[in-house]
């Protein structure tokens, strides 16, 4: 069968990138089209139309500047899907795009739509279950608390278990504990490590990674380094550290750091829970512009109560988060010093991963969701 992908950011290339893997056992006769990334093209039986550095464009402003371009690669999509005449739409999170999209296939093709990893409609947009209701044929849930939100909503969906589980499961299998090689392999010192996750856009990098330098830079006694994100330079980093600075970069090895990282500040997003998975502690930083009116904002119209997959998933505060008002160097210094300091502070934390993990239960998500896509797909073309 053919099937087309639309993947818009580097965390869906990631996923992305393994349910096809898991399509192609079901189906040996799998073509791949799609907007993605490397990690999508190197699964092999496709052709990349457009790379996800072209689409993401977050907050208002660049959106706004960025509109024609966001319009046109719309259009590109549009014309691409009706030409190429899939079997299947698989759409991967990034909702603004794929929602659009996903009214176009049903109105013109009719071939089925399906979305994996759910648009965050439970924490905001949640009128946005008009659209999905008429447009996603199967919602493939990667979240446990999604299946009770859209019951309520009275829309089923499947939960297929956690890929970041399965990911990271597999990474640790034929990733042997070897420090010494890591660090020798990325010249590094030996001294124990303090991870930095700033975001996997630009926009992200500029508003956050200033901030969680200046609130680590004072621990001597550690190294600080910043996990590169797929897709950047060191061009778009190299603003933001001075040559003071004791901070070294590793690129397309977030895994790796996060093996042997003592601590982590993380923005929020699927690094939570990659670091809660890889029992590192952290503190969820992130820039919001409007202080203290963010946090009103947040508290008084969001449906969560939690920005991070972390707390979300436990359904209480297990990490710290740190947003709007409280974003500043200092709060981040006394997280940092409790994370350093306190060992029965630290240990909470773990505990608390614990039960995350024992909420995210299932293992193989993407050989689930493809068996539910392939199923589904053959019953529609047999009709």
């Amino acid at each position: 069968m053919k099937y087309y992908f639309i993947a818009g950011e580097a965390s869906g290339d990631l996923h992305a990138s393994n349910l096809m893997k898991a399509l192609k056992i079901n189906d040996i006769k799998a073509e791949f089209r799609f907007f993605g990334g490397d990690l999508m093209a190197s699964v092999g039986n496709g052709t990349l139309v457009k790379h996800y550095r072209e689409m993401a464009f977050m907050g208002v402003i660049p959106v706004l500047l960025n509109f024609r371009k966001i319009m046109r690669n719309m259009q590109i999509c549009r014309t691409d899907i009706q030409a190429y005449n899939p079997d299947a739409v698989i759409l991967v999170d990034y909702p603004g795009f794929n929602l659009k999209i996903a009214e176009f296939v049903k109105k013109r093709l009719q071939c089925p739509v399906f979305y994996y990893i759910s648009p965050k409609i439970w924490a905001w947009k949640k009128y946005r279950i008009k659209t999905i209701r008429r447009y996603v044929d199967k919602m493939l849930c990667i979240l446990p608390f999604e299946v009770d939100f859209y019951k309520s909503l009275d829309y089923q969906v499947n939960y297929v278990g956690n890929p970041t589980v399965d990911e990271i499961r597999t990474f640790l299998s034929e990733h042997p504990e070897n420090r010494n090689a890591f660090l020798s392999d990325n010249n590094l010192n030996n001294k124990p490590i303090i991870a930095v996750l700033a975001g996997s856009r630009k926009q992200e990098i500029k508003k956050n990674l200033p901030t969680m330098l200046a609130s680590v830079k004072q621990n001597f006694e550690y190294q600080i380094i910043i996990a590169g994100a797929p897709g950047l330079t060191m061009a778009d980093y190299s603003p933001y550290i001075t040559s003071k600075d004791d901070v070294k970069i590793v690129f397309n090895k977030t895994y790796e750091l996060l093996q042997y990282a003592d601590i982590s500040l993380v923005t929020s997003g699927t690094a939570t829970l990659e670091t809660a998975l890889f029992n590192v502690p952290q503190v969820v930083c992130y820039h919001v512009s409007g202080g203290k009116l963010v946090n009103f904002i947040f508290n008084r119209f969001f449906q969560v109560q939690y920005i991070s997959l972390v707390n979300l998933i436990a359904g209480k505060e297990v990490v710290k988060e740190l947003f709007g008002a409280g974003f500043s160097i200092k709060s981040i210094q006394n997280e940092v010093n409790s994370l350093l300091n306190n060992s029965e502070y630290r240990e909470k934390m773990l505990e608390g991963y614990r039960e995350v993990a024992t909420k995210l239960g299932t293992q193989n998500a993407p050989e689930r969701a493809a068996e539910m896509i392939n199923l589904s797909s053959k019953k529609e073309i047999s009709t």
